[in-house]
């Protein structure tokens, strides 16, 4: 089929069209754990692609067992879009072909060069930052790296506010316009702590003062009768909205980039 047209990405027409179009299945992406739809959506003329990942073929989790992946995935993009930073493509809940599920904008990734890497050294070089050493095979280990990237540095926030377990170098997807998504968010919001991500390069270090002060606006969104909160409540439970405000509490008096807890695996396996 044609290349479905290109839409802003982001704001009211691409929710628009991603809730009230109309929805067609055209491939499965079969490497994906949950069923994995690419549509297309067509609405008053405007077209584009997305996902559509229906709740019906979502695998059950033992330790999220309220609510649905497809429910976190959105919460997700209602927090990214709270911080301004806009990670997480339009994302939408609504009906579709196999029942209720997640709708998101497909977002092209770029051939741009890689934001991750395996190095020989047991430093990083300048401009990378260092994650850990991995076995690579025959007995041998490298060195995990990703770049000293600012717009990787923001979404390692955005991971330890929502929770993210699973931040593997497959969901990073910058485009040709110089912008960075994430995707992948369905395991996210637990009320336990289970960062695992990729992007320790900054662990224990000051958050910047733009980052200081993206947390102290995301805290007044957050609170109780706001129009983010209620949106959250549909989403995810209230404990975990609690666990959410006490993670942005956190960060906020700590002033620090989070580092791993020791009580959960702190990176992702295989890292893509």
């Amino acid at each position: 089929m044609p290349a479905p047209e290109r839409i802003p990405q982001g704001g009211v027409t691409a929710t628009r069209l991603l809730l009230e179009g109309e929805l067609t299945v055209r491939g499965r992406v079969r490497e994906a754990s949950n069923a994995v739809l690419y549509c297309s959506v067509a609405y008053e003329g405007r077209e584009a692609a997305c996902v559509y990942k229906p709740v019906a073929g979502e695998r059950p989790l033992w330790d999220f067992p309220d609510g649905t992946l497809a429910q976190r995935e959105v919460a997700a993009y209602e927090v990214s879009e709270a911080t301004g930073w806009g990670f997480v493509p339009p994302t939408v809940l609504r009906d579709g072909p196999y029942g209720e599920g997640m709708c998101q904008l497909w977002i092209e990734s770029a051939a741009e060069p890689s934001l991750l890497g395996l190095v020989e050294e047991d430093e990083p070089a300048e401009g990378w930052k260092a994650i850990g050493f991995a076995e690579v095979g025959e007995g041998r280990t490298a060195l995990l790296v990703h770049a000293d990237d600012e717009r990787l540095r923001r979404l390692s926030v955005l991971d330890a506010v929502i929770n993210n377990g699973d931040r593997k170098g497959g969901h990073l997807l910058p485009t040709d316009e110089g912008r960075l998504y994430g995707i992948d968010h369905g395991v996210t919001f637990n009320a336990d702590g289970k960062l695992r991500t990729l992007l320790w390069g900054w662990a224990g270090e000051p958050l910047t003062p733009e980052t200081a002060g993206i947390l102290d606006k995301l805290a007044v969104e957050l609170a109780p009768g706001t129009g983010l909160a209620e949106r959250l409540a549909g989403l995810i439970t209230g404990t975990e909205l609690e666990a959410l405000r006490g993670r942005v509490g956190a960060l906020r008096e700590a002033g620090l980039h989070p580092v791993p807890s020791g009580d959960w695996p702190a990176i992702p396996w295989p890292p893509v």
